[in-house]
């Protein structure tokens, strides 16, 4: 019988009773560490990185930036108090520079270009007046009075002065620099053949007569169109200064106008969004630019009247009254060389021969009438008129003594001739004194009405351009505490 056998499989017993504990999972094998590689073995190269991109402007940055600002109320804001305080502060430097120039130019108007301009014909005055009482010293021989000595000596001395003066304040390398060192050239030169003119005919030498001749060419050709230049430089000096002092500042006014549209928009706005009336930020911001814009336009108008009120009845008078005393003297010079050269100088005008100094003589009394009918005109005043009217009645009584003098030359009665050129009384001397004398009046009137008006024009500008300055900046500071405001309801 076969042996059997009984394989016996327990049953599997129930677990205990209590908490079940969790199963760990198991711990994988620790894998084996690489192998070190050795040295002869290459490293691995790197992969290969991807191609950059175009690099991007710091510019194109902050534009983004910008536009991404702009898709929020803060950010919006934020732009619009930067660019109200940026046109604010634009229109205050544009307004202060501005002025800035028109202030220092009617500044130049009154105590420098018009000055200088009267300085130069003042030059030009004295050295014409100096040429008269020299002749007319000659034509006195050894009777010579004192007052014609003394006056020729303070004509070359007043010319000198106005010479140095004008160099001083002429600009280096200018033009008129060349002219003034000319005329401190010719003016010793002058003087000296005047001297020794002098001296021959006090001798009672006839050689005297040609070098007073020569020294009234040296004066008529070379002197006085020098002097007659740095006059007209002058001139245009305080024309340009006024052209720079009177036009309206167009920049600064569109720039307020500008800056008061943008605060007006932004309070319009701000009035939309919150129903709120006021922004006391913004509404000082405007007010300060309102301030500057008026302060700008009425000042300037101010000042500008004043300015083209000393031009028209100033400068305009001032310079007819000055070629009109530069044309008596001029015609009472060649008045007197009529006597000198007694015939010497002749000047052929068509088929006529004539006296060359009578001939200068009647072209200068033509542009005397010719200029004191123009200080007339411009007269604005009894106390301007008045002797300008009186200059025209002694011009008149004038002719009337010339020509009578010159009848007497003519019939060769030199001494009659003398006697009513330069005699004690009745001559034509005494009427070239009171032309001379009430020229000097109106002058001085016009000077005085000159420096009032160009002196409330300046007056009209002082204080402008800072004023525009420390406006514009608390306008600036106003609008950006205003929309400060508003950013503050967004934390």
């Amino acid at each position: 019988m076969g042996e059997v056998t009984v394989t016996y499989t327990p049953k599997s017993s129930p677990p205990p009773p209590g908490p079940v504990l969790p199963v760990l999972p198991a711990v994988p094998a620790q894998a084996a560490p690489p192998a070190r590689p050795s040295e002869n073995t290459p490293a691995p190269s790197a992969p290969s990185a991807p191609p950059a991109g175009p690099r991007r402007t710091a510019f194109a940055e902050g534009l983004d930036q910008l536009r991404a600002a702009a898709t929020t109320e803060p950010g919006r804001l934020r732009i619009i108090g930067a660019l109200l305080a940026l046109l604010v502060i634009a229109f205050g430097a544009v307004a202060a520079w501005q002025m800035t120039d028109r202030a220092a130019a009617a500044d130049d108007v009154l105590t420098r270009s018009q000055p200088l301009s009267s300085d130069a014909a003042d030059i030009y005055r004295s050295l014409a007046d100096a040429n008269t009482a020299a002749s007319s010293g000659f034509l006195a021989g050894g009777q010579e009075s004192a007052a014609t000595r003394d006056r020729y000596e303070r004509d070359i001395r007043t010319a000198a002065e106005k010479l140095v003066n004008a160099a001083a304040n002429a600009e280096p390398g200018s033009p008129s620099t060349a002219t003034i060192a000319e005329l401190n050239r010719l003016l010793p030169e002058y003087k000296g053949l005047v001297e020794r003119a002098r001296t021959y005919n006090r001798q009672g030498f006839p050689v005297g007569g040609a070098y007073l001749r020569y020294a009234n060419e040296k004066m008529q050709k070379e002197m006085l169109p020098a002097a007659e230049d740095l006059y007209k430089k002058e001139n245009q000096r305080l024309s340009a200064d006024y052209a720079s002092a009177t036009p309206y500042p167009w920049a600064a006014i569109a720039l307020g106008i500008a800056a008061l549209a943008a605060l007006a928009w932004a309070q319009h706005r701000n009035y939309q969004r919150t129903n709120r009336v006021l922004n006391h930020g913004l509404v000082a911001a405007t007010a300060t630019a309102t301030v500057v814009l008026l302060w700008l336009v009425v000042g300037h108008t101010v000042a500008r009247a004043g300015l083209d009120d000393s031009y028209d009845h100033g400068v305009r008078s001032l310079n007819v009254l000055h070629d009109a005393r530069i044309a008596s003297l001029k015609a009472r010079g060649n008045e007197n060389l009529t006597l000198v050269a007694r015939g010497a100088e002749t000047k052929k005008v068509g088929e006529d021969t004539y006296d060359a100094y009578d001939y200068d003589f009647g072209r200068d009394i033509k542009a005397l009438a010719a200029h004191l009918a123009a200080a007339e005109k411009l007269a604005d005043d009894t106390s301007g008129e008045r002797p300008v009217t009186a200059a025209v009645g002694n011009m008149t009584e004038w002719k009337k003594r010339h020509t009578a003098a010159r009848e007497q030359d003519e019939n060769g009665n030199y001494q009659q001739a003398l006697d009513r050129v330069i005699g004690s009384k009745g001559a034509t001397g005494e009427c070239f004194d009171s032309v001379d004398e009430n020229l000097r009046t109106a002058l001085a009137h016009e000077e005085t009405e000159f420096k009032r008006a160009a002196g409330d024009g300046r007056d009209a500008l002082t204080g402008m351009p800072a004023g525009a300055a420390v406006l514009a900046v608390l306008g600036a500071a106003g609008s950006v505490l205003g929309i400060g405001r508003r950013l503050s309801e967004y934390r």
